[in-house]
């Protein structure tokens, strides 16, 4: 049998490795890392948001959300247990142009992103611990023991630490939507698909759907399933469960917020900031409702919201950045086997991906985000969801993925509503830019 834990090298792919596996619980544990890494507090704000907005009317968006992202990580990890290739492999296999796409957005993707994780780990610590430091400096902590932690541990020991920080999150998240008392009915009413009466209702809606957990996480979900030791088709089942179990976690994540903001900030018309600083709002208006144990108990969980999404991409993208490397470098065809081996988290693409998260980006830090940077990180984050859906359509419906496992007509399906769903939010992300200032 193939390791489950990822700290050996799987067995090569064949016939008695292909047998199928018992879809199990005891094996789950990709499915908890993407949805933990997915999940961050910008997501949590602004589903917190659309409950403050339009109350429980949006509850089927959300539904729908955790519906499209399971079919594109599905998608992804499908790919790398039937061809024993990783996705950037397949990736490859489309054209130089997908090289030059991805080893753009990685760079600068990475640099705003750094900057932007690390500021969101450090809100909720400040908050705890006002008279400890300044922001920047927990910041800075922030990433440095980020970077630590992942340089020095494999797949088994990230994945447990993941799992217990995703633990924190749903006692958190589910015990504030208890505390506030949902309207159950008004809640069951929200699954019916209604639009808002106001304005730019389709748009908010959009939004919600796609923003439900996961950008580049959901691409490397299938290097987690590799790093586990999942190496072949006989591990198929388990990994459709897995993915279940992770986007579940995820709704009930999504759902327990929208529950707050429908009962806590809707029905007391309180609107609160879009970004991760709503949610230290949300943490003021708990202690004057609740007191200031569920504040802190909040804060705890918003802490373990933001840091999952830090050691979440530092891993997991780092691991992506590797193979891009490794295959840039004329290494040949790139197999799951290398990254379930852990040889990709000893590389110095791996590392050097992790020094370019933390260090370049406490720069930012201190000095702001430049203008002109933030206009191609947008863009670039809002295009790579429909690079991602179209990708996979293209590969999963050709002679690369053996014909048993090619995508069905539910499959195909999924994979063009999530591409152009994606497609109308890279549109309105772009034309939301301010180009005029940009030149």
């Amino acid at each position: 049998m193939a390791d489950t834990t990822g700290n050996t090298a799987a067995s090569p792919v064949g016939e008695a490795n292909s047998r199928p596996r018992k879809s199990s619980w005891r094996y789950i544990g990709p499915g908890i890392v993407v949805a933990a890494t997915g999940v961050g507090a910008g997501d949590l704000v602004a589903t917190l948001i659309a409950g403050s907005n339009f109350g429980y009317t949006l509850l089927w968006a959300a539904v729908v959300g955790c519906l499209v992202k399971i079919s594109l990580a599905e998608a992804a990890g499908r790919w790398h247990l039937s061809t024993g290739r990783t996705l950037f492999d397949g990736w490859a296999s489309l054209g130089r142009w997908t090289t030059y796409f991805f080893g753009v957005y990685a760079v600068i993707w990475g640099f705003v992103y750094g900057a932007a994780a690390m500021s969101s780990s450090a809100l909720p610590l400040q908050a705890l611990f006002p008279d400890v430091m300044d922001l920047q400096w927990w910041a800075i902590a922030c990433g440095l023991v980020g970077l630590v932690f992942v340089w020095f541990n494999k797949y088994a020991v990230f994945e447990k630490v993941m799992t217990v920080l995703v633990g924190v999150m749903f006692v958190v998240t589910v015990y504030l939507a208890i505390r506030v008392t949902p309207n159950l009915p008004d809640a069951f009413a929200g699954l019916l698909p209604v639009l808002p009466d106001e304005k730019d209702s389709i748009l908010n809606t959009l939004g919600l759907i796609g923003g439900v957990g996961g950008t580049i996480t959901l691409a490397a979900y299938g290097y987690w399933v590799n790093a586990k030791g999942w190496t072949n088709t006989g591990w198929m089942k388990v990994m459709r469960l897995d993915n279940r179990v992770a986007y579940a976690t995820t709704g009930i994540f999504v759902i327990a917020m929208l529950f707050v903001g429908a009962e806590l900030l809707h029905s007391a018309n309180v609107a609160i900031a879009s970004g991760d600083k709503g949610l230290l709002q949300l943490s003021d208006i708990l202690e004057a409702e609740y007191g200031a144990a569920t504040a802190k108990f909040f804060l705890i969980g918003f802490f373990a919201t933001s840091y999952t999404s830090l050691i979440g991409v530092w891993h997991g993208v780092s691991l992506m950045f590797a193979d891009f490397v490794a295959r840039f470098r004329g290494q040949g065809e790139q197999k799951g086997e290398e990254v379930a081996s852990g040889t990709r988290e000893r590389s110095w693409a791996f590392r050097a991906y992790l020094l370019w998260l933390t260090f370049p980006p406490i720069v930012l830090l201190f000095q702001g985000e430049p203008f002109r940077l933030i206009i191609i990180y947008g863009v670039l984050g809002a295009a790579f969801l429909p690079f991602l859906a179209g990708t996979l359509l293209r590969l999963l419906n050709s002679s690369r993925t053996p014909r048993e496992w090619r995508n069905g007509p539910v499959s195909n399906a999924m994979l063009v509503i999530a591409g152009l769903l994606f497609l109308v939010l890279c549109v309105k992300q772009v034309w939301d830019q301010p180009w005029s200032e940009f030149f």
